[in-house]
């Protein structure tokens, strides 16, 4: 189960049984009471049912205030300031997560969940070798731009968060993978070594860290950053060295 819908989860009111009215009432003179017609369960549905709906409106909105400060540059907010820009009450925010920590690693994962569909290359290791080039330069930079102050959040704390750091790796680890299976024709024709070695540079090049390099801290465009990568990938793989 995912860290959010773990916390959804966890907010739902328990509806408490009537154990503790039976016990009032067996404590009470034994006297001829008029039968109470039983509640149907159907009448406390709504209640239980509205008060779900505002709890979870309430988490939903500080896990989005938490993004929009990650997406502004506020990479560590305070406590104040997501009340302040949720609408819910310092208090509350504790209430629906242990400590900025754990909303920070909901925050992480709901984010990377809206944008699990920029995470495949269409048509993986088809078309020719310029054509694959151009697709996942395509979808990584698509993929960056939507996740970039979330990325950066997460590497800032997975030295600290094992959760953050195994997901941190599970990520890079898929990313490898579709590089080696993209660029299998050319890839396959190597020693191990050279490989290895290709392989590494390629994922080198398609990494967050060259595009936070080159967007951020060279203030390159999305095409120059492209330009870059696609240079890159070519002269790896035309006519590589065996």
């Amino acid at each position: 189960m995912s860290l959010f819908w773990k916390y959804m989860t966890l907010l739902v009111p328990k509806v408490v049984a009537d154990v503790a009215v039976r016990g009032h009432y067996a404590c009470m003179p034994t006297t001829k009471r008029t039968p109470r017609r039983p509640v149907a369960a159907d009448d406390a549905t709504p209640a239980i049912d509205g008060r779900r709906a505002w709890r979870n409106r309430n988490l939903s909105a500080v896990v989005d205030a938490l993004l929009d400060l990650f997406a502004e540059g506020n990479l560590r907010p305070g406590a104040e300031e997501i009340a302040v820009r949720s609408g819910v009450s310092r208090r509350s925010v504790f209430r629906y997560f242990d400590d900025l920590d754990s909303l920070d690693r909901v925050a992480i994962e709901r984010q990377l969940a809206r944008v699990a569909h920029l995470t495949d290359i269409a048509n993986i290791g088809e078309g020719s070798l310029g054509e694959r080039i151009e697709r996942i330069i395509d979808q990584r930079m698509r993929l960056y731009e939507a996740i970039a102050p979330v990325a950066r959040v997460s590497r800032l704390r997975a030295p600290f968060e094992p959760v953050v750091a195994a997901e941190l790796a599970r990520s890079r680890a898929l990313f490898r993978r579709q590089a080696e299976r993209h660029f299998e024709p050319e890839l396959r024709d190597l020693d191990k070594a050279a490989r290895v070695a290709t392989l590494g540079a390629i994922e080198t090049l398609c990494a967050f860290e060259t595009y936070e390099l080159q967007r951020i801290g060279h203030g390159l465009t999305l095409r120059q950053t492209g330009e870059i990568i696609r240079r890159g990938i070519s002269a790896l793989l035309v006519a590589p060295k065996k």
